[in-house]
């Protein structure tokens, strides 16, 4: 078994070796993956569809909540201005001083199938994937490792753009560690989302759009973040009748 850890970028949060694995058609059922409305703070795996009227209400009744506010200029952003990646000490946030870094803790909660590096119950080296952004099923290998990157559902540039800039240090760490913000994606899929806010892109799989908009609710309330007016008016649109 390999002794290399596992890498993960830390711009585009991607698992950073060279190479990628393939996916494989429509992903079977991960019967482990949690509504985000039972998940309110994101330490159970996956993000289930919203599906019914119920949930469908509460879910626009979480979207109504959002305040809104023009998106601000980048000026100033940098990764590192949210700690570095990915730090195990933010504190405030789940599963943080756990002895496993963040985008470990994430591959575990998500990923099946695993397999660890010799000797370490946290590095992963192997997994399989359930993407939710397209609906595929990612065999990962850690020699092929940009398949899979690490989405932060609000995008830190987002964030910043939206009153980040003035948060103190501590408060950024958080949001750019907090599991509730974070997920594993297909690697292109994530790439393609850039900064985006929901206006801009959503998922490829539309069985998940609404999960995916009160997920992005999620974090900005918990943040105390405005989006931007398109942002929630696209949100309650995939969460509408």
């Amino acid at each position: 078994m390999a002794a290399a850890a596992v890498l993960l970028c830390s711009g585009c949060e991607g698992l950073d070796e060279d190479g990628s694995s393939t996916g494989s058609g429509p992903t079977a059922v991960d019967g482990r993956v949690v509504s985000p409305l039972k998940n309110p703070d994101g330490t159970k795996p996956g993000l289930a569809p919203v599906t019914t009227d119920a949930d469908k209400a509460a879910a626009r009744k979480l979207i109504d909540e959002l305040s809104t506010k023009g998106r601000g200029p980048k000026t100033g952003y940098a990764r590192d201005k949210f700690g570095y990646a990915w730090m195990d000490t933010a504190d405030g946030v789940p599963l943080a001083r756990n002895g496993c870094d963040t985008r470990n803790d994430l591959i575990r909660r998500d990923g099946q199938n695993l397999r660890f590096r010799a000797g370490s119950d946290c590095v992963v080296i192997s997994m399989t994937l359930h993407d939710p952004y397209t609906g595929t099923t990612i065999e990962w290998r850690k020699q092929k490792a940009s398949e899979v990157q690490i989405d932060h559902m609000v995008p830190l540039s987002y964030s910043w753009q939206m009153g980040s800039s003035r948060w103190p240090e501590s408060k950024r760490k958080q949001l750019a560690n907090d599991v509730l913000n974070l997920i594993p994606v297909e690697g292109r899929a994530n790439s393609s989302k850039g900064d985006s806010g929901p206006a801009s892109w959503l998922p490829p799989n539309k069985q998940i759009r609404c999960a995916y908009a009160v997920r992005f609710a999620q974090v900005a309330l918990k943040y105390e973040m405005p989006v931007t007016a398109a942002d929630k008016q696209m949100m309650q649109r995939q969460c509408g009748d």
